[in-house]
């Protein structure tokens, strides 16, 4: 039974307090450069990086955008190296060779990634499959310079090459392709609304309307809410705040400045697991998949992605997959998927 009620004097107790502090100490800071996580390292100011230079945006997906079916369609996988694996090997960083991949990934999500406050490293579920990708590339998966970045700034950082790669529980969409190449999908997911937990908002519905609703800017969400036929139009007055990181919106509820927040179901679970004066309410009502994202000209580290993550799913039970779903999310998603699974992998080529 939830014992803490939007208001009252418990509402800061425990681990809500330590959100929100969490959330005002980082998540309204801005991109931030980070080590830890097992060992990654941490990166230089921008200023002071040799032999990170932008990658130049070519075409190579924008076809496949313009005729959008199936975004989620990546590259077959292969082990072979060609020029993003050469780079990512043979990188530089103030004239010494590092031999490092570069991650852009989120520290303030709970269970995804976020900074463990008994270690003050990096960990959680899309932080292991980093380090699994970093394990393939140089045989160690401590092999990585953790970058962490905001919701907005995913498809930028890969495009001025201040990444190589982004784990951020980051959705394939079809306008996202236009811009950056994915994997295959590695979690299926959707969104959903967050409230506190004496709210009269039963979901995405009419319940919302007149309502402060607070999402992050970039994300699918904010595209929900902007189209005409299913945003904000459709369910009346509602008044959108939009901030650079989803944890931004979890601090705006407990301190009462929004009524709701909408995010991906996943996500929105681990701030439930974090806070239990808040509540995921309603059925999911889109249908969301995972990837890494990447440059889009770096078709040969795609490929070598997608070797790992079909490495990742083989073994059933005993998967890597499987194994990290249940020391993350099992939890907090209970009877909610029982039968979890990773989606099955489509290819274009």
């Amino acid at each position: 039974m939830r014992s803490v009620r939007r208001g009252s004097a418990r509402m800061r107790s425990g681990l809500a307090a330590a959100v929100c502090a969490l959330g005002v100490a980082t998540a309204l800071a801005g991109p931030a450069l980070v080590g830890g996580g097992g060992g990654g390292s941490q990166e230089p100011q921008p200023s002071q990086r040799s032999g990170l230079g932008p990658h130049s945006v070519g075409a190579g997906t924008e076809a496949a955008a313009e005729s959008c079916e199936k975004p989620e369609a990546s590259l077959r996988p292969s082990s072979a190296s060609g020029p993003a694996i050469k780079r990512i090997k043979e990188r530089e960083i103030n004239g010494h060779k590092v031999g490092k991949l570069i991650a852009g990934v989120d520290q303030n999500s709970y269970r995804w990634g976020y900074r463990d406050p008994a270690t003050g490293e990096l960990t959680g579920f899309d932080i292991d499959l980093v380090r699994a990708i970093a394990k393939d590339i140089f045989g160690d998966p401590d092999a990585v310079i953790y970058r962490t970045i905001p919701t907005s700034q995913r498809i930028k950082a890969l495009q001025q090459g201040k990444v190589d790669i982004v784990v951020r529980a980051m959705t394939i969409n079809c306008d996202r392709i236009k811009d950056v190449a994915f994997s295959t999908a590695y979690f299926q997911a959707g969104q959903q609304v967050l409230v506190p937990d004496d709210s009269s908002i039963t979901g995405y519905n009419t319940t919302l309307r007149g309502k402060r609703v607070c999402t992050a800017h970039g994300s699918t969400a904010e595209a929900v809410l902007d189209d005409p036929e299913k945003g904000v139009k459709a369910l009346g007055a509602i008044k959108v705040k939009l901030v650079p990181n989803q944890l931004d919106c979890l601090v705006r509820l407990q301190m009462g400045q929004v009524d709701a927040v909408i995010t991906d179901n996943a996500l929105a679970a681990g701030q439930a697991a974090q806070d239990p004066s808040v509540k995921l309410v309603g059925p999911r009502f889109t249908d969301e998949l995972y990837g890494v994202a990447m440059n889009k000209n770096d078709d040969d580290l795609v490929r070598r992605v997608n070797k790992v993550l079909a490495d990742y799913r083989k073994g059933g039970a005993d998967s890597p997959w499987q194994r990290a779903y249940r020391t993350w999310l099992a939890e907090d998603f209970g009877s909610t998927q029982r039968n979890p699974a990773p989606p099955d992998p489509l290819y274009k080529d």
